[in-house]
C-alpha cells in the first residue's frame, strides 16, 4: 500500500518513503527553479561545440547558476566535485566533466539541478555535437518523444505504470533498449525522494498519481540492449555493449487536470538541432 502525505512549502522536509503531496507555494518553488535549469541549457546550446573541453562547459553552469542566485545540487552531492554531469555517445547517465573534448558527430546529454531558494529543478536535454549521423539523431529524437509520451500520462488517476508502459512501448517499436538500472525520482526541498519513476511497467500499477506530486521523468533509451555498467571511478554508467545512449528529462508536477512541466525552455530548444 503506497503512503501519501499533504505537506506545505515551509514544512519541515525529510524522506520518509512517504510520497508527499504538495501545496500551490511549492509549486511555485518548483518552476523557479525548473526555469532556471532550463536558462542553464538554453544558455550552453552555443558552447556544445566541437573542440569544447567537459569541464569548460560544467564552468559555465555553475558560473550561471551561482550568478542568477542558486547552488548546484550536485556540487559535494556525495563527493562529486562538479556541477553538472556530461556524458557523451554511449555513458547512459553520470559522466563526469574533464579535459576530454568534443568532437564531431558526439551527441552529448547535460543534466543539470539547481538549487533556488531550497527548491530542486533538475533537468537534461541533449546536444548534437556538428553533423551527426542518422542513427544517432533518430535515437535522440525517439528518447525525445519517450519522455513526452511519458508526460502524457502523467495526470490524476492514472499510475506510474502508465508512464514506464507508454515509454517502453515506444522505444521498443524502435528496437531500443530502455535503461532499468536508473530512474526518475521524487524531489522538491529534497534531491531525491519518493517516488521512484521506472521507465518500463504495466499499465495501472504503482502508485496511483495524485494532484501534488512531483517528480522527475527522465527515460534513457540505449540503441542496443539496456545493460549498464558502472565504471570504476564510481559515478560513470556506460552501456555494456558498446551502443549509443540517449536521455531527456523534465520536473513535473501533477495538477487537478494534468501537470505542469517545471523545466520547459524559456527559448524553446526542447529537442535538437537548436535553431
Amino acid at each position: 500500500m503506497t503512503d501519501y502525505v499533504t505537506v506545505t512549502a515551509d514544512a519541515p522536509m525529510g524522506r520518509t518513503g512517504a510520497i508527499k503531496l504538495f501545496d500551490k507555494a511549492a509549486f511555485e518553488g518548483m518552476h523557479r527553479a525548473g526555469q532556471l535549469a532550463a536558462e542553464v541549457l538554453d544558455m550552453l546550446v552555443p558552447h556544445v561545440v566541437p573542440g569544447v573541453e567537459t569541464q569548460a562547459l560544467d564552468d559555465m553552469v555553475r558560473n550561471h547558476i551561482i550568478r542568477a542566485g542558486g547552488v548546484p545540487a550536485t556540487l559535494g552531492y556525495r563527493g562529486y566535485t562538479h556541477s553538472s554531469c556530461i556524458s557523451i555517445n554511449h555513458v547512459v547517465c553520470h559522466g563526469i566533466p574533464g579535459s576530454k573534448t568534443l568532437k564531431k558527430g558526439d551527441i552529448v546529454n547535460v543534466d543539470v539541478t539547481p538549487i533556488l531558494d531550497g527548491w530542486h529543478g533538475d533537468s537534461s536535454r541533449m546536444y548534437l555535437v556538428g553533423d551527426v549521423g542518422v542513427k544517432a539523431k533518430r535515437l535522440v529524437d525517439v528518447t525525445y518523444e519517450c519522455l513526452m509520451i511519458g508526460i502524457e500520462q502523467a495526470k490524476p488517476g492514472n499510475h506510474l505504470g502508465d508512464i514506464g508502459h507508454a515509454i517502453q512501448r515506444h522505444a521498443e517499436s524502435h528496437r531500443y533498449g530502455v535503461v532499468r538500472d536508473f530512474c526518475g525520482h521524487g524531489l522538491g526541498r529534497l534531491f531525491h525522494d519518493a517516488p521512484e519513476v521506472v521507465h518500463a511497467g504495466r499499465p495501472g500499477t504503482g502508485p496511483e498519481l495524485k494532484p501534488g506530486m512531483i517528480f522527475t521523468i527522465e527515460p534513457m533509451i540505449n540503441i542496443g540492449r539496456p545493460d549498464v555498467k558502472i565504471l570504476d571511478d564510481g559515478w560513470t554508467a556506460v552501456t555494456r555493449d558498446r551502443s549509443l545512449s540517449a536521455q531527456f528529462e523534465h520536473s513535473i508536477g501533477i495538477t487537478e487536470t494534468g501537470c505542469e512541466i517545471f523545466t520547459t525552455s524559456p527559448k524553446g530548444f526542447h529537442n535538437p538541432p537548436y535553431a
